[in-house]
C-alpha cells in the first residue's frame, strides 16, 4: 500500500506593528517558543503596515497574515488610521487584529472598537506580565478560534 504523505503544517503568518523596536523583540521571543509554528514579520509604522498588506514596494513578496498586533501611537501613519484602513479594505478586513498599546485612554478603546479591532489589549509594562499576555493571546488565537485563511 502506498504512503501518502501529509502535506507539511504551513505557518501562522503574523505581523507586528510597532515602533518601540524591543516591545516587538519580546513578543517574536515569547512566540519563538510556542508549539504553533509561525513566521513573524515587524514593521516599525504604519506606512510600511501598509505597504506591506498591500504588497507594494519592497513588500510584494510579503505572505498575508493572520493576524496583526498593532500599536497605536507610532510615527508617520498611526495604529488608528491603520485600523480603519485595513476594517475599510474588503480584501483584508477579516484579518484579526489586536490592537497592543499603552493608552488606557477611554476614548482609544472605543474609537479601536467602533473601527472593528478583535481585541484591545494594554501592554503591561512588567517582564512577566508582558509575557502572559502574549502567551494568552497566542493561545486564544490559534488554539482557541478559527481564523480565515483569506
Amino acid at each position: 500500500m502506498p504512503m501518502t504523505q501529509t502535506a507539511a503544517p504551513r505557518p501562522v503568518q503574523i505581523l507586528i506593528v510597532e515602533d518601540n523596536p524591543a516591545d516587538a523583540r519580546l513578543v517574536r521571543e515569547v512566540m519563538r517558543d510556542s508549539k504553533i509554528l509561525n513566521e513573524i514579520r515587524w514593521v516599525p509604522d504604519g506606512v510600511e503596515a501598509m505597504a506591506s498588506l498591500r504588497k507594494q514596494g519592497k513588500y510584494t513578496d510579503a505572505p498575508r497574515p493572520n493576524l496583526i498586533f498593532l500599536d497605536l501611537n507610532m510615527p508617520r501613519k498611526d495604529g488608528r488610521e491603520v485600523l480603519a484602513e485595513v476594517k475599510a479594505d474588503p480584501d483584508l478586513r477579516r484579518i484579526p487584529i489586536v490592537v497592543m498599546t499603552s493608552s488606557q485612554a477611554e476614548e482609544d478603546i472605543a474609537r479601536a472598537y467602533d473601527h472593528h479591532a478583535n481585541c484591545y489589549v494594554r501592554k503591561p509594562i512588567d517582564f512577566e506580565q508582558f509575557h502572559s499576555v502574549v502567551k494568552t493571546l497566542e493561545n486564544f488565537w490559534f488554539s482557541t478560534v478559527e481564523i480565515p485563511t483569506r
